[in-house]
């Protein structure tokens, strides 16, 4: 409190004096021995009342104890129960809840993890795949300013994620490992990783990569074998040694029949092995009957078209073709044919397309003449000027043809196109905008067109090669702009009829992974619709158990997970309700669980994980040693605070009941000896 609050208060207590005299002695007409009584109430009220007004503040302080935070992740995935250790996780975690020693010193907040981090200890142990590593990147953010051991329960086998034995390094936190299961190495040859495309075609051979291991001291040989529908299709033995502990072997299997080919490798087990799980797996391959054939006629050399090539080759059911006006001899085996910067040389070439009724895509900039190209065709026009223009991209989140993404083209290099108005007939829809400078324009440079059953596209500019290098300088690699470009091209080699409603989805899965399908809904005039509500029936074919799940939107598209499908066979039904518009497909589940293919406890990664970060590696039966540990580190203090606050005596309820207190007295008193 201030001096002058103070010199206020003394004022303030002066004047309350000087005003009850006043009026009980100077100015009252009756005077006896309970005056003074009266006064002093009187006084003590005007005192208040001064107090309010002066509104002077108190500090009050009040001091409390902070302790460290005890950070306890639990390792809640299969592996858990695949290794038999749910008993010994959940007496390990009664101890510790049990534990007054830790009780004292540490406030606990409890976490369970497998593919992700959750802040509950509701544990299954079925998470379908561990990722360690992810889980502690995030409780090092969570408690970057806070002092905050980590305990992590774990077998440490790791499925997916960076390797989390090195992240120690960075963490402000100590984390101390408790390794669950038995640490003993068994002998045990396991199938580590199988490498293969998902699709290969019919008559051809597909590469298949195995990589195969082997933990143990003798010299063994075992057998290695590939089965589909029951009959072996390879076979080899395989040595393996002390030193020679692991072998990856390559062979091509033929694809006779198209469809989904389910195969199974077995690697035999050797005796004395304890998991024999994990020398099964199972992968699938989509035979397909037919190759997408893609012909580039152009009468330039231009970087575009190595470009064109590469992007569409990059998906290995597509092939291209490069060839010139006058080699062109037949279309009839081509999906779809582009056609680069088109002059008058392409007159028999339009003329083929139109009587094949056949795809094409027009790629036009400063070497298009397009007084030919206006005449050959009324789909599209252009204004003739002779003059060329840089045209930046711009992305059409409403476009509805088929489901695209924005690939960041505000960041893409300008094309080189034809300066002047552009202009389409029919009922075309534009994917990318022209932007000039900074100018936002509604004329097209990138359009797609459907009419009579046959599908157009036209790009006005070249220079192409620089969106897919500035791709790969952006998220190094060329996926993003080849699966952008691949939907152009699988839009316009397909003849299908357009849909109100598509479905999106594999053939097939993997039993360890979520099946996602995704469905595009759109309006009579085929504008996407997200105001859709749809539903999705999955029926499995063996036991005819049907799930109905309403499908969520999610940027362009209404999309579905199913996390808990068991393998096997299942069809599908897309249904937009209150229409009566629907689309079904099938897909397949292989069965495979990556938890079971650990024989024990990653001991050395986790060990190595707790020196990084300056941590201990303790085992289930040295719960003793931990809290030892963590008690008598001197970084784990429990912290005395003090917490200050300010009270004003206008928020102080009291001094207003005191005031009514003394008023009520002082009126009663009066009252009672006659004053009023």
């Amino acid at each position: 409190m201030s001096t002058e609050t103070i010199v206020w208060i003394i004022f303030a207590g002066i004047a309350a004096i000087l005003i009850s005299l006043f009026q009980y002695y100077y100015k009252a007409k009756r005077k006896d021995k309970t005056t003074l009584l009266f006064a002093f109430l009187r006084c003590l009220t005007w005192f208040a009342v001064f107090l309010l007004l002066i509104n002077p503040s108190l500090k009050k302080k009040t001091y409390y104890q902070e302790k460290p935070k005890l950070v306890l992740a639990v390792d809640n995935s299969a592996s858990i129960k695949h290794l038999d250790q749910t008993q010994n996780v959940n007496q390990l975690l009664a101890q510790i809840k049990a534990s007054k020693t830790l009780q004292d010193r540490f406030d606990f907040e409890f976490y369970s993890f497998s593919e992700q981090l959750r802040d509950t200890l509701d544990l299954s142990f079925k998470g379908p795949q561990t990722n360690i590593s992810k889980s502690l990147e995030e409780l090092d953010q969570v408690y970057k300013n806070k002092i905050a051991p980590v305990v992590l329960i774990s077998d440490g086998n790791q499925t997916y994620g960076k390797d989390y034995q090195y992240l120690g390094t960075g963490f402000k936190q100590q984390i101390y490992p408790i390794a669950i299961g038995d640490t003993i190495k068994f002998t045990d040859a396991k199938i580590n990783k199988l490498n293969v495309n998902r699709y290969a075609f019919v008559k051809n051979r597909f590469p298949v990569e195995v990589i195969v291991s082997y933990s143990g001291s003798d010299q063994i040989t075992t057998n290695l074998s590939v089965t589909n529908n029951g009959a072996t299709v390879y076979a080899t033995n395989v040595d393996f040694s002390k030193n020679n502990n692991s072998a990856v072997l390559n062979f091509e299997l033929p694809a006779e029949v198209p469809g989904v080919q389910v195969y199974k490798v077995n690697l035999d087990p050797i005796p004395g092995e304890k998991n024999k799980v994990n020398n099964v797996t199972t992968f699938a391959v989509e035979v397909i009957d037919q190759k997408t054939n893609v012909l580039v006629i152009s009468d330039i050399t231009h970087p575009d078209l190595g470009t064109i090539k590469k992007s569409i080759e990059s998906n290995e059911q597509r092939s291209v073709t490069l060839k010139k006006p006058i080699e062109v001899k037949d279309l009839e085996d081509y999906q779809l044919v582009i056609l680069y910067q088109p002059n008058s040389r392409f007159q028999a070439i339009f003329e083929k397309l139109s009587s094949l009724r056949k795809n094409y895509f027009i790629v036009a900039a400063s070497n298009t003449d397009w007084v030919f190209l206006n005449r050959i065709q009324d789909k599209y026009r252009q204004e003739i000027t002779r003059q060329t223009e840089y045209y930046l991209p711009r992305f059409n989140s409403n476009y509805g043809s088929f489901l695209a993404e924005d690939i960041g083209f505000s960041d893409y290099p300008p094309l080189i196109g034809n300066f002047g108005e552009s202009s389409f007939n029919g009922a075309a829809e534009i994917l990318l905008y022209r932007n000039i400078n900074d100018i936002e324009t509604q004329d097209p440079l990138l359009i797609t067109a459907e009419e009579d059953g046959i599908r157009t596209g036209m790009l006005f500019g070249e220079g192409i090669w620089r969106w897919r290098a500035n791709s790969y300088l952006i998220n190094k690699e060329f996926e993003s702009f080849d699966n952008f470009f691949g939907k152009i091209i699988q839009y316009l080699a397909s003849n299908k009829k357009r849909s109100r409603l598509n479905t999106i989805a594999e053939s097939f899965y993997y039993g360890n992974a979520g099946v996602t399908i995704k469905a595009e809904y759109f309006t009579k005039n085929y504008e996407f619709d997200s105001r859709g509500n749809l539903q999705i029936d999955v029926r499995n074919k063996a036991t005819d158990k049907v799930q109905t799940i309403p499908m969520l939107l999610k940027n362009n598209s209404y999309e579905v997970v199913f996390s808990n499908l068991v393998p096997g066979e299942y069809d599908y039904t897309v249904r937009v309700m209150g229409e009566n518009l629907s689309r079904s497909g099938s897909f397949s589940v292989l069965e495979y669980d990556v938890e079971q293919q650990f024989v024990g406890t990653d001991v050395t990664k986790l060990s190595q994980l707790a020196t990084n970060s300056n941590g201990k590696l303790y085992y289930a039966n040295q719960f003793t040693d931990l809290v030892n540990s963590l008690t008598t580190n001197p970084n784990y203090k429990i912290l005395q605070k003090s917490n200050t606050t300010v009270v004003s005596f206008i928020d102080w309820k009291y001094l207003l009941a005191f005031i009514i207190f003394c008023l009520a007295a002082e009126w009663f008193l009066r009252k009672y000896y006659g004053h009023i």
